[in-house]
């Protein structure tokens, strides 16, 4: 019989006096996935998939500072930055013990993870990207519009604004879909939620000013893709007007042996494409990680 969300549990722990929220699943001993995920959702956009992968894979699914269950202390405590969730992530997977893993990267997820690689190359065995760019071709047109924030935010409130919106919020999970009645509306409802809770929009503003940070680094880990040429699959909704279908395409230039898949989905491509993304995960591990272990 398939696992259930009942293999799910929830647990906290105190990283440098933050208190971060994450999903376990799965048996300990087995291959570790770390999945990070994407704004301005949590961990909880992972749950349809956990009980799938959690009959063979030991499932880490945290949520960010700021995000989901998780401590949200002001900016003038915690600096929010990428690097800084970096470094949180980072001690919080020491803190579990968790010495190698795949990761899952989301969106916000794929600037986290990277820099966690670049710090610890060796414990990385294999890659998933779903919606994670890196690439200059995968930014869609808003990203014009957001480079005039990071240029002079003060003079470009109604930026941050947009992004924020409730539009915005429903329109990352059914911008592009053609199937917009698997779209479940609590997700959007409960993101916005969120979002308008006191404080979140000076944690949330500083986390997109910062963002230029991630667009300046590609060349950095595509190098990095370069010289370790770790197993990939790349499981992308290809109707994503954010990060558009040629950043999923662009992993071939680095990473010739990359298994690339352009799923008929939106940004959040597992809203629809749950039990196909997980298939391909199983497969691709099964060939990757499996083979590997001792």
């Amino acid at each position: 019989m398939e696992s259930t969300s009942a293999s799910t549990t929830y647990h906290r722990v105190a990283i440098d006096g933050i208190g971060i929220f994450y999903r376990e699943a799965g048996p300990k001993n087995a291959p570790a996935i770390v999945l990070l995920h994407g704004f301005p959702s949590s961990s909880r956009e992972f749950d349809t998939l956990i009980p799938l992968l959690a009959t063979r894979y030991h499932m880490i699914v945290p949520d960010f500072p700021g995000f989901g269950q998780s401590d949200a202390p002001p900016p003038s405590a915690y600096a929010y930055t990428f690097d800084h969730l970096a470094n949180t992530m980072d001690a919080f997977l020491d803190q579990l013990d968790i010495k190698t893993y795949s990761f899952y990267l989301h969106d916000y997820g794929g600037p986290v993870g990277f820099r966690i690689m670049l710090a610890h190359s060796e414990r990385v065995q294999s890659l998933i990207i779903q919606n994670a760019n890196v690439y200059q071709e995968g930014l869609g047109t808003k990203w014009a519009t957001i480079a005039k924030y990071w240029s002079d935010p003060k003079s470009h409130p109604e930026v941050f604004e947009a992004f924020v919106s409730r539009t915005a919020t429903e329109q990352r999970h059914t911008l592009g879909t053609s199937h917009p009645e698997r779209y479940n509306p609590d997700t959007w409802t409960d993101e916005y939620a969120h979002l308008s809770k006191p404080g979140q929009h000076a944690i949330q503003s500083a986390l997109l000013y910062d963002y230029r940070t991630n667009v300046a680094s590609y060349s950095e880990w595509q190098a990095w893709l370069q010289a370790h040429k770790p197993p990939t699959l790349v499981v992308w909704g290809r109707n994503d007007p954010s990060f558009i279908a040629p950043g999923a395409e662009a992993f071939k230039r680095d990473l010739p042996d990359a298994e690339i898949h352009l799923l008929d989905a939106g940004h959040f491509a597992l809203d629809e494409k749950n039990d196909d993304i997980a298939r391909l995960i199983l497969q691709f591990l099964a060939k990757h990680v499996d083979r590997a272990a001792p």
